[in-house]
């Protein structure tokens, strides 16, 4: 019997064809996620971006992936222009498209290599999707952490938090559903393509790989109590630019929680930046917090901008107890680059004066632990957009919390996608930890979720409103948990090594295989 050799598959489709399937994929995957929320399209999206690559070379790969990438992230994160303007838009934009593009020339190399080594059926239809999945999660990975902490919005799995495929995410986390993602998007892609297969065979494997994924069950809640929170939202215009006197953001969350006097609780939670005047340094506002605890009988979360001795400043939350004041304290270890502040000030300023005027102040980098402890219950912290950050929500469970607390300030968004995307990845942080996350804004969304991802309560965006609920505690691990870090690197380390091996060890085209494929360097 002769070993299998290394065949072309059909020729790269026309460039023209390519660009437009690059084009529209960033479009079609931006709707999956929320506002549209229609989650099945990150198949189609993904599945042409993978497609418009194969069989291309580096320089139209690449172009390929700035297309792509710019109509994506473009379209995803256009809610920050209500923001600074089309300025940090474009800017933020095009750093991750230029991220994008670097990741789609490894796929493009992996559609060309791959099957050279392992030309059999089980390589161009097993092995071959895996690969261009697990660098599709690469690239998310990296990026997620670099440069300046990273920028995690954007990851396929986000955009599942209201399909069947969001309890995947206890089992192999953020980054081991993204894989699954692409993965069965490249399947489908090679099921297609492969004419040589009998279409019975591709698709059998192509329904059992999905049945697959399905068919992981819900990992299961197991409480140990509840606790009981009262979140307020103030609706309170508390933005960048908002035009009030200092104090009005602090009286609407205390106009917002005195109906709650006499309600039986545990704690209350206000949001991110709900005390717009420090307690640490303003009598008045440490006066109306020993108010509101003394009131409600309970601690008070609240967020609030601190200072120290050496003239750093934090975006802080605070434990305040009545008659003791502030009993705890986290400073956001995550402060958003060229947000909360600008990295490297030196260097970057020149480049844009005007715009980064408006980061007038750099929070400091906290490095207080992120745990609340309430009455015997930890809480883990997650300050606004810390919620995206793998790291953060791995140190707060390995730190024993019980359920997590989200104080966000959204007001800068208005009605734009951020909130319901942020909204999103809260609910999928619930159900990877499988511990309760009470998210609290000041203008919404607002919402509690149960460890399974259940929603218990949720308030309208814009609108003065409480929440007050049992919440379910859990210590439960789940296996996502357990793994941590580890699935990034299985999933990247391995579509490196196999692209790697590939390249270094597939045999060379013969000179008819050459001619054969000659109609793939034509088309780029």
């Amino acid at each position: 019997m002769k070993p299998a050799t290394w065949r072309p598959q059909r020729h790269a489709a026309p460039i023209w064809l390519a660009v437009l399937a690059a084009a529209i994929s960033g479009p079609i995957n931006a709707a999956a996620f929320p506002g549209r929320g229609w989650w099945p399209l990150v198949f189609l999206g993904t599945g042409l971006m993978i497609w418009s690559l194969a069989g291309r070379r580096i320089g139209s790969s690449l172009l390929l992936g700035l297309i792509g990438g710019f109509t994506f992230w473009g379209t995803h994160i256009f809610w920050l222009t209500i923001y600074l303007g089309p300025v940090p838009w474009l800017a933020l934009a095009g750093l991750q498209t230029i991220f994008f593009a670097l990741g789609m020339v490894l796929i493009a190399l992996a559609w060309n290599w791959v099957p050279r080594l392992w030309p059999g059926v089980g390589g161009r239809l097993g092995l071959l999707p895996v690969v261009l999945g697990a660098l599709w999660s690469l690239r998310e990975s990296i990026t997620s952490v670099w440069p300046y902490g990273g920028f995690s919005w954007g990851r396929l799995a986000f955009s599942q938090s209201e399909s069947p495929f969001g309890s995947v995410v206890a089992w192999f986390g953020i980054s081991g559903l993204s894989f699954l993602l692409a993965w069965l998007s490249a399947l489908l892609v090679q099921a297609l393509r492969e004419s040589a297969i009998p279409a019975s065979r591709r698709g059998v494997v192509a329904s059992a790989a999905l049945f697959a994924v399905l068919a992981l069950p819900t990992w299961p809640v197991v409480a140990s109590g509840s606790i009981r929170v009262a979140a307020v939202q103030g609706d309170s215009d508390a933005g960048l630019f908002a035009q009030h006197v200092p104090g009005q953001t602090l009286n609407d969350h205390i106009a917002g929680t005195i109906p709650l006097f006499g309600e039986n609780v545990d704690v209350v939670v206000w949001p991110e930046n709900a005390s717009d005047l420090n307690p640490l340094t303003h009598p008045n506002a440490a006066r109306a917090l020993d108010y509101i605890s003394s009131e409600m009988d309970a601690p008070l979360v609240t967020g609030t901008i601190t200072g120290d001795s050496e003239g750093h400043t934090f975006n802080s939350l605070l434990l305040w107890e009545a008659g003791r004041g502030a009993v705890d304290q986290y400073d956001k270890i995550h402060p958003v680059p060229f947000a909360e502040y600008l990295p490297d000030r030196a260097f970057w300023y020149p480049f844009a004066p005007a715009l980064f005027d408006l980061v007038p102040r750099d929070y400091t980098i906290g490095t207080r632990d992120n745990i609340f402890d309430l009455g015997g219950v930890r809480a883990g912290l997650a300050i606004c957009f810390d919620i995206v950050d793998d790291a953060l929500v791995a140190q707060m469970i390995d730190d024993g919390a019980q359920l997590i607390l989200a104080p966000t300030n959204n007001a800068d968004f208005g009605r734009t996608d951020e909130n319901v995307q942020q909204l999103a990845i809260a609910r999928l942080r619930a159900i990877e930890t499988n511990r309760s996350v009470v998210q609290v804004s000041t203008v919404g969304v607002s919402a509690i979720f149960a460890p399974d991802g259940r929603t218990i309560a949720r308030l309208p965006i814009f609108e003065p409103g409480s929440m007050v609920e049992s919440v379910p505690l859990s210590r439960v691990t789940t296996l996502a948990r357990a793994l941590g870090p580890s699935v990034d690197l299985a999933v990247g380390g391995f579509g490196l090594t196999a692209l790697t091996l590939a390249m270094a060890l597939s045999p060379r085209r013969s000179r008819g295989s050459r001619g054969q494929a000659s109609g793939e360097r034509r088309h780029g």
